[in-house]
C-alpha cells in the first residue's frame, strides 16, 4: 500500500522514522511559537493597539527576518517564484491574512476560548479535504484520535461550563477555521518547488502589502501605541512584544510549519498543531497570570493522547 508524503502518493517506505521524527519536532516548534501570539498580542491590545496595527508589524517583522535567508535560497531560482505565483498569492491570503484577521475579529464578539476551539475545527476540514479531494480515507485509529484530541480541547479551553457566543463571532471563527485548513493544505502542496523559508518569506511579504492596503482604505482599523506593556509582572517597551511576534510567532513558526507539513503531510501536521492550544494556556499563565485549572491540565494530557493516536494511525496506514 502507498502512503502520503506532501499529500501525494509515493511508494511504501519513503517515510523513514528519522524523517518523521524530525517532522514531528518541527511541528512542535511551530505550534509552540505560534502559541505565543495570543499572549503577546493581548498585551499590545490592552495598551490600545488595533488588530491591523499588530498584524502589519507582526508579518512585516517576520518577512524582514526571513528575507536574507530566503534570498540565499532563491539565488538563481527566481523562475520558480514566477511559476509558483498562484501558490504564493493563495498562501499570503488564505494561510496568513484570513486566519489571523478572522481570529482576532472573532474574539471581539466572543470569548477567546470558544473562538480558538472553533478555529481549530479546521483540522477536521483538513481530514475531509484529504478524503474528498485525494480519496485518503482516515483510518479508524486516526478518527478516534481526532475525536479524543478535539474532546481534550474542550477541556483545555474550559468550555464545559458553557459559553456565550455571538453570531458574528461564530462567522469570523468559522473563517479562521477555513484559513487554518488552508494553511496546512498549502504547506503540503506539491505544485511548488519553493523551499520552506522562501515560501514563508514570500507569503509574509505579500500579506504585509495586502494588510497595509486594507488599512489604507480603512477596511481594517490601524492604531498603535508606545506605552509600556506589562507581562509576567514586568514593564516592557512596546517594541519588545512586536519583536517576539515577528521573530518567533511569524518567521520561525511559519518556516518550521511549512517544513513539518511537507514531511508529515497536512493531516498529521494539523493535529500536532493542536499543541498550540495547550501551549497557549501555559504561556497565558506565565506571561499574563492566567493560571490553568485542573480540568485544563487534564485536557492537555487528553490532547496529547489524541495526537499520539493520530500519529499511530498515520503510521499504520504506511505499513498496512
Amino acid at each position: 500500500m502507498t502512503t502520503l508524503t506532501n499529500d501525494e502518493a509515493v511508494p511504501q517506505g519513503v517515510q523513514k522514522t528519522p524523517l518523521v521524527a524530525a517532522g514531528l519536532l518541527l511541528a512542535v516548534v511551530s505550534a509552540v511559537t505560534f502559541s505565543l501570539s495570543g499572549p503577546l498580542g493581548r498585551g499590545l491590545f490592552d495598551t490600545g493597539w488595533s488588530t491591523g496595527g499588530v498584524l502589519i508589524f507582526r508579518v512585516g517583522v517576520g518577512a524582514l527576518v526571513l528575507a536574507p535567508f530566503a534570498m540565499r535560497q532563491l539565488s538563481g531560482r527566481w523562475r520558480s517564484v514566477v511559476a509558483s505565483w498562484r501558490i504564493v498569492v493563495a498562501y499570503a491570503l488564505l494561510a496568513i491574512v484570513v486566519p489571523q484577521f478572522a481570529f482576532f475579529s472573532a474574539v471581539q464578539w466572543m470569548a477567546v476560548g470558544p473562538a480558538l476551539l472553533m478555529e481549530y475545527m479546521g483540522v477536521v476540514l483538513v481530514v475531509l479535504w484529504m478524503w474528498l479531494r485525494h480519496g485518503e480515507r482516515p483510518s479508524r485509529l486516526t478518527t478516534v484520535g481526532a475525536l479524543v484530541a478535539i474532546g481534550g480541547l474542550v477541556l483545555v479551553l474550559d468550555l464545559v461550563s458553557g459559553a456565550n457566543v455571538h453570531p458574528l463571532g461564530i462567522l469570523w471563527a468559522s473563517g479562521a477555521a477555513v484559513g487554518l485548513a488552508g494553511y496546512y493544505v498549502l504547506n503540503a502542496h506539491s505544485s511548488t518547488t519553493l523551499p520552506p523559508l522562501a515560501l514563508a518569506w514570500l507569503g509574509l511579504t505579500g500579506a504585509t502589502v495586502l494588510l497595509a492596503l486594507l488599512c489604507l482604505i480603512g477596511a481594517i482599523p490601524f492604531a498603535m501605541e508606545t506605552s509600556s506593556v506589562v507581562m509576567a509582572g514586568l514593564q516592557l517597551p512596546w517594541w519588545a512584544p512586536l519583536i517576539g511576534l515577528g521573530v518567533l510567532t511569524c518567521s520561525v513558526a511559519y518556516a518550521t510549519g511549512i517544513a513539518a507539513t511537507r514531511t508529515l503531510g497536512s493531516r498529521l501536521a494539523s493535529f500536532v498543531g493542536l499543541l498550540e492550544v495547550v501551549s497557549a494556556v501555559v504561556f497565558a499563565w506565565l506571561l499574563l497570570g492566567e493560571a490553568p485549572g485542573i480540568i485544563q491540565l487534564v485536557g492537555g494530557l487528553v490532547v496529547l493522547a489524541g495526537i499520539i493516536a493520530v500519529q499511530q494511525g498515520e503510521q499504520s496506514t504506511t505499513v498496512s
